[in-house]
């Protein structure tokens, strides 16, 4: 009785766990997918009106202050000193 006892829990534990796994991937692939391209943020490679993409809030930084980057909403290698439509200010 024992063995098919352990063997009841370990399949609904199994069965609790497979969905749960589903969702985190789901989620990955969601947020992955969720970036825009240059195209639909007119990004361009050089300032706006004194904004650029190292004073965005959304900018991830290269390795080098002047090495491209990449940004948290457009897709693809992002200059320091460019500038889309979703610019947005860091706060300091």
């Amino acid at each position: 009785m024992k063995n098919s006892s352990i063997t009841r829990r370990s399949f609904v534990a199994g069965a609790v766990m497979l969905p749960a796994l589903a969702g985190l991937l789901l989620a990955e692939t969601t947020t992955a997918q969720a970036k825009a391209s240059k195209t639909q943020f007119k990004y361009q490679a050089t300032p706006k009106s004194g904004q650029k993409c190292s004073g965005c809030r959304f900018f991830v930084a290269g390795k080098t202050a002047s090495a491209d980057g990449t940004c948290q909403i457009v897709d693809g290698s992002i200059s320091p000193n460019g500038w889309c439509t979703a610019y947005a200010a860091k706060a300091h």
